[in-house]
């Protein structure tokens, strides 16, 4: 009898034990879940605030850039006296996070010629984003899309007039910021443009 009651109490602390290691094991996957939850929630946060830093910083940057360069018409301009290729200049201008400035109309045309002027000299030619080297003839600005703003010089050499050779744009302070073509190669110096909101 007394063995009997042994394997009795054997058999139920065995089934009591089995019982709470299910209990335990359930709640432990019930935790994981919202473990897992949790976790997945604070990387999602810790994503939207590097997100949001960075674009303080890029709001910084700009701000810098507009207060060593020009604000005109939601664009910052910053020149760069140093010739280079237009290939290099351009390259340098992304590199800033902005790109060779294409004016849009006119009056962006002429307070760039203003700045250009006043930054650089009165006899310097600065590269613009524009070229028409995919297909002559066919100007475009640096991200493909076709050139609706022209200031071409047409009243005394026909620009552009250069063909094959000349496929890059510049703006020329000694003709009123009236626009040539020039071969690629050549070294100029350069205006980078920055959106702003």
């Amino acid at each position: 009898m007394d063995v009997q009651r042994i394997c009795l109490m054997f058999c139920l602390l065995l089934l009591a034990h089995c019982t709470f290691q299910q209990t335990t094991s359930s709640s432990k996957r019930k935790n994981g879940k919202k473990d897992n939850a949790a976790i997945e929630e604070l990387k999602k946060q810790i994503n939207d605030i590097v997100q949001e830093l960075n674009l303080l910083k890029e709001q910084q940057a700009l701000q810098t850039v507009c207060l060593r360069g020009i604000k005109i018409l939601g664009k910052c301009f910053l020149a760069d006296p140093v010739k280079k290729n237009f290939h290099a200049a351009s390259d340098d201008c992304i590199a800033k996070g902005g790109s060779l400035s294409t004016p849009l109309t006119g009056d962006e045309n002429d307070q760039l010629y203003s700045y250009v002027r006043q930054s650089i000299g009165p006899e310097e030619h600065v590269w613009l984003g524009v070229n028409d080297m995919v297909t002559d003839g066919q100007w475009v600005d640096q991200s493909g899309s076709n050139v609706r703003f022209k200031n071409w010089e047409t009243e005394i050499t026909l620009q552009p007039d250069g063909g094959r050779s000349q496929n890059c744009a510049i703006l020329s302070t000694t003709a009123n910021g009236k626009w040539f073509d020039e071969n690629c190669r050549a070294e100029k110096a350069s205006v980078c443009e920055f959106n702003i909101v």
